[in-house]
């Protein structure tokens, strides 16, 4: 199902069973290969935004590449350590998952394959299809459209959300996003 970027009226939009995100640029701010916990950074109204997502129900977990540990710039402990300040400061999530492989490994959890949304999914006990993905790159709206769940792009991305044959739901950021998912609509 497309989502036209140009919305002039109202769209009908499933309140979904689980929300999963990515991490940098979605839920905080990006920073490269980040394994300092004391770097991370809320980006504004994610954690109130958060928060209505989870007093609605709806499970909330995080999707996020994270090249940097197969680059040697991140252990596994500091990716843990930096996903525990996420989680301070933004959680509880339901699921955290992370895929720890270079772009060229042939893994089947890189976005924009679907291995971390089918996997969140089955973990939260949520049909893919109704799970949203909301993130900040086109490999994030890839990944949701490949597992079979409905992608969201926010962010600067979303000024490329529409490439003339399929279009994509594209918003500001998280907050708008949950907006859009909990009222079932969205206005122009």
């Amino acid at each position: 199902m497309g989502y036209r970027t140009d919305v002039t009226d109202r769209i009908d939009v499933v309140r979904p069973g689980a929300l999963l995100c990515d991490r940098d640029g979605t839920l905080v701010t990006d920073v490269p290969y980040n394994d300092d916990p004391a770097l991370v950074a809320p980006l504004p109204g994610v954690a109130a935004a958060l928060q209505r997502v989870r007093a609605a129900g709806i499970p909330v977990g995080i999707v996020t590449n994270q090249r940097g540990v197969a680059l040697g710039r991140i252990t596994p402990e500091r990716l843990g350590a930096v996903h525990a300040r996420v989680e301070q400061l933004l959680g509880p999530f339901d699921v955290i998952l992370s895929c720890p492989h270079d772009t060229f490994d042939r893994c089947t959890c890189r976005k924009p394959r679907p291995g971390l949304i089918l996997q969140a999914a089955r973990r939260l006990h949520v049909p893919v299809e109704r799970c949203a993905v909301v993130g900040d790159s086109w490999s994030d709206v890839l990944a949701a459209r490949n597992a079979g769940a409905c992608p969201i792009l926010v962010g600067p991305s979303r000024s490329e959300a529409h490439d003339g044959s399929d279009p994509v739901l594209a918003v500001d950021d998280l907050p708008a996003a949950v907006d859009l998912l909990l009222t079932g609509c969205v206005a122009a």
